[in-house]
């Protein structure tokens, strides 16, 4: 049963990925493109926000690969590991980068009078998941941290 749950996980991280993938390939070319036409005072910007919608997306799919190692952790039973408190933290590190790339999108596109308000809208529900992660990552971190610290005490004392 608890492989079930794992697997469904796997399936649901992969599904994600695909997904993401999809929309970085087909959707947001063709939405650049047809905001560039909407909006031709701000086309120059359509290029340098493709390849910052993109920058966003490697720290994404690398996070969602380390959440894909820590489910094996979890299939192989190592999850209470220091590898896992490895993958907790650079999930952590992955968020907090998707949050800083927002917020400088957000200083990039305001100091040009491009703010739109659906798109900054768009780019602070993301920041702010991102930075929801990084501290559930951290304080889940911490808490791995401190059952290994405690494990390790009652492997010495046996």
């Amino acid at each position: 049963m608890e492989r079930a749950k794992t697997i469904l996980l796997k399936i649901a991280v992969c599904i994600i990925g695909i997904t993401v993938l999809a929309l970085c390939i087909f959707w947001l070319p063709w939405q650049a493109n047809v905001l560039a036409k909407m909006y031709p005072e701000f086309a120059y910007l359509q290029y340098p926000l493709l390849i910052g919608l993109y920058v966003t997306a490697i720290p994404f799919f690398f996070a969602l690969y380390q959440a894909f190692r820590l489910l094996n952790y979890i299939d192989n039973d190592i999850a209470f590991s220091k590898l896992s408190v490895k993958a907790l933290r650079k999930i952590q590190y992955c968020a907090i980068t998707i949050c800083f790339l927002y917020v400088a999108g957000f200083i990039l596109l305001t100091s040009q009078n491009a703010s739109n308000p659906g798109i900054l809208l768009i780019g602070l529900i993301i920041a702010f998941s991102s930075g929801v992660i990084a501290v559930f990552t951290a304080v889940l971190q911490k808490l791995l941290k401190n059952a290994l610290d405690i494990k390790s005490e009652n492997d010495l004392t046996v």
